[in-house]
This record gives C-alpha cells, structure tokens and sequence, in this order.
C-alpha cells in the first residue's frame, strides 16, 4: 500500500518590494512521502518569492515531466516553470524549452556546489534560466517553522527576504548563480 502525501495548510501574506507585488494566499500544500519539512518549506519560499495571482503547485515529485511550481497563461503556455533541487541538464533543457522563464531554488550548499562547478557551463547556454541557492542554515531555520497549519508573512527588500511566524523570524539572502536575461 502506498504511502499518502500529508496536507499542509500555509496562509502566506507576501510583501514584495523588489518587484512590486503585494498579496496574500491561501494554500494547500501536499507533501510527499519522500519529500522532508526541509524541501517543502523552500518550495513555500519559491512560491512566495515568484508569487503571482496564477502561480500554483503542481503534482511535483508524482509527476516527473512537472516543476515543483508553475504560472501558466491562459492558453495554457507556461510562463514561469519553477524547480527545486539540482535537475539535469536534461530536464533543466526541457524547461528552457517549454517555459518563457524558468527559475531553480537549489538548496543543499554542499552537493549544490558541486553540482553548480558541474552545470554552469551548460546552465549559461539557456539565456531564459535563473538559479539560486538557498543557504542551507536558512533551510534549517524554515524547516522548523512547517506545521500542519502555518500563518507566514514574507517580506522581500533589496534581495533579502524575511520570514516570519508567530514564534520565528528567519533572515534569507538566495545567492544568485545564475540570472536570466529579461
């Protein structure tokens, strides 16, 4: 018998100076068996860093030819392909291809480092392609903040973003691998 996703409930208020966007969402947030507090959170955190009014969750780590996130037009074209994690150059191909922007969180430093000497070359060749870095104390700190129902702000200012409960109050700063030019 397989495993079921557990179901995470996050109302995210989002206060994005650097773009400007400013919104606040109701989400239901499907965590996958194999999928840990850690990964889930920085999935919350690219969904609030990337908000828009369309930007939704996929099936995810269910479905392989899906991102983690995407923002489809109308017509049903991805506009924003968003994924987590350290992706092939393959699959990082496929979504230069198919999505107008696409937008990698990595975030485990160690591996992600060495994945980044091994990718930069090739991750330079698609103009359509940002990536960044998640800190991984800051993985840490997010990951304590996951509860089963969560009320997060996220406020972003010049690059930097805060997260904050009621308990916690995290302080992140992405680096930036690679950014795509608009």
């Amino acid at each position: 018998m397989a495993l079921k996703s557990t179901i995470f409930k996050a109302d995210l208020s989002v206060s994005d100076m650097d773009r400007p966007y400013y919104g606040s969402h109701t989400l239901t947030i499907a965590q996958h068996p194999s999928e840990n507090d850690a990964r889930m959170m920085v999935r919350l955190l690219a969904f609030a860093c990337e908000a828009t009014e369309t930007l939704t969750f996929t099936r995810g780590l269910d479905e392989p030819d899906e991102p983690d996130l995407w923002d489809k037009t109308l017509t049903g074209d991805i506009s924003h392909w968003i994924d987590l994690g350290q992706p092939d150059e393959t699959r990082l191909k496929r979504a230069a291809a198919r999505a107008d922007h696409v937008t990698v969180y990595t975030y485990q430093s160690a591996s992600a480092r060495e994945w980044w000497k091994g990718m930069s070359g090739k991750a330079s060749k698609l103009r359509n392609v940002t990536i960044y870095n998640v800190p991984s104390d800051a993985v840490e700190a997010l990951a304590r903040m996951a509860q089963r129902a969560m009320r997060l702000s996220v406020t972003i200012q010049d690059g930097d973003i805060w997260v904050s409960d009621d308990d916690h109050n995290v302080q992140i700063t992405r680096e930036v691998l690679q950014r795509a030019d608009d």
